[in-house]
C-alpha cells in the first residue's frame, strides 16, 4: 500500500516509517529539513522536503506520491521543557494541527487516498469524572494558555478527519510518550530534571497518567490502516497516579529519590493548569483501540517500559 507520512522525521514518525517499510508498504516520508532526507532513505521511504503550512507544496508532494493513506504525524516541541514558555511551540504546533491538517485532507481528496490517520493526544480530558476516562469523556477546552489553545485546536483537527467528505478519518489520542527521542528518555529532558530533583511529587501526587512508547504509538498507526474509524485512546495498560509513577522514572533514569512539595511550590514553578494535572489529571482507557483496531502495546507497562534500553 502507498503510504504518506507528514512528519516522518519526527519522534514517531522514525519508528513509523520502519514498521511500514518492514510492513511492505511504500512510503513518501515528508521533513523541513533537508539534513534529514538521508536518514528517511536509510529508513527505507522516499524522502519529500516540504513545509506543511505550504498547501501549494503539500499539493505537489501528494500528487507525486499518490498514496491510499495519509498520515498526519505533525508536532513541533522544543528539546527542553518549560511550562512557562511552550506559548510559542504550542502556537506552531496548532498551526499544525489545523491549517497543516486542512491541506493534507484536501490534498488526500484530490488524489483519492481513502483514508487520513491524524495524531492527537490522550492528556486533554477535562479534571472531572472518573480516574481513567473514555474517549467520549469531556475535553479541557477551557484550559488556560499555553493549554486551552493547542487542546482546542487539536480538537478541530480531529472533526476535519473525523468529517470530511469521502475520508475514512482516524483519529489517534497518544498518551505520555516514552522511548527514543522524547521527554521521558534516558537521555531527554524530563530525566535530566529528574537528576536535579525537578520532577517532585506534588501535594497527594494522584494525578493519573497515562503513558505509550513511540514503538507502541507507531504500530497503532500502523493498526489504523486496515481497519477502525472515529477516535482512539492509544496508550499502554497500566494508567497510574504521579504518586506511582514518578519514583519509578527515577530509578529508571538513575535520579534520586524524588521530593514531596507543597502544590503552592509546583504552581509558581509550572503554572496553575501543569499543577492541577499532578493532583487531578485524568489517565486513559485503551479499550477501544484493542477491540476495533486489533492493536496490543508491545510495553503493556510503564513499569517495565521505563527500563528497556531502547535504540533508534
Amino acid at each position: 500500500m502507498k503510504v504518506f507520512v507528514a512528519g516522518g522525521s519526527g519522534v514517531i514518525g522514525r519508528q513509523l516509517v520502519r514498521q511500514l517499510v518492514a510492513a511492505g508498504h511504500d512510503v513518501t516520508a515528508t521533513t523541513t529539513t533537508p539534513g534529514k532526507t538521508s536518514q528517511l532513505r536509510s529508513l527505507g521511504a522516499m524522502p519529500a522536503v516540504l513545509d506543511a503550512l505550504d498547501d501549494r507544496a503539500v499539493m505537489v508532494a501528494v500528487r507525486a506520491a499518490a498514496p491510499e493513506v495519509v498520515m498526519n504525524q505533525l508536532t513541533r516541541l522544543p528539546q527542553r521543557y518549560n511550562p512557562r514558555r511552550l506559548r510559542p511551540w504550542f502556537a506552531a504546533t496548532s498551526r499544525l494541527r489545523v491549517s497543516g491538517t486542512r491541506h493534507l485532507l484536501a490534498a488526500a481528496c484530490e488524489v483519492g487516498a481513502r483514508r487520513f490517520v491524524y495524531q492527537s493526544i490522550a492528556f486533554m480530558y477535562a479534571l472531572s469524572g472518573p480516574a481513567v476516562v473514555d474517549e467520549e469523556a469531556p475535553m479541557a477546552t477551557d484550559a488556560p494558555d499555553p493549554y486551552g489553545p493547542v487542546f482546542r485546536s487539536t480538537l478541530a483537527g480531529e472533526r476535519m478527519t473525523l468529517e470530511t467528505e469521502g475520508i475514512e478519518g482516524v483519529v489517534l489520542r497518544y498518551g505520555q510518550l516514552y522511548g527514543p527521542g522524547t521527554y521521558f528518555a534516558a537521555d531527554g529532558d524530563f530525566a535530566r530534571q529528574a537528576r536535579q530533583l525537578r520532577v517532585p511529587i506534588e501535594g497527594g501526587g494522584g494525578g493519573v497518567f497515562s503513558f505509550l512508547h513511540v514503538d507502541d504509538a507507531a504500530s497503532a498507526a500502523v493498526c489504523s490502516m486496515s481497519g477502525g474509524r472515529g477516535a482512539y485512546n492509544v496508550v499502554d495498560d497500566d494508567p497510574a497516579p504521579c504518586w506511582e509513577w514518578i519514583p519509578v522514572f527515577a530509578r529508571a533514569v538513575g535520579a534520586p529519590e524524588p521530593m514531596r512539595v507543597p502544590r503552592w511550590i509546583t504552581r509558581l514553578i509550572a503554572g496553575g493548569w501543569a499543577t492541577a494535572t499532578l493532583t487531578d489529571g485524568r489517565g486513559a482507557s485503551n479499550s477501544r483501540a484493542k477491540q476495533e483496531l486489533g492493536w496490543r502495546p508491545r510495553h503493556p507497562t510503564w513499569r517495565e517500559g521505563f527500563f528497556a534500553r531502547d535504540s533508534e
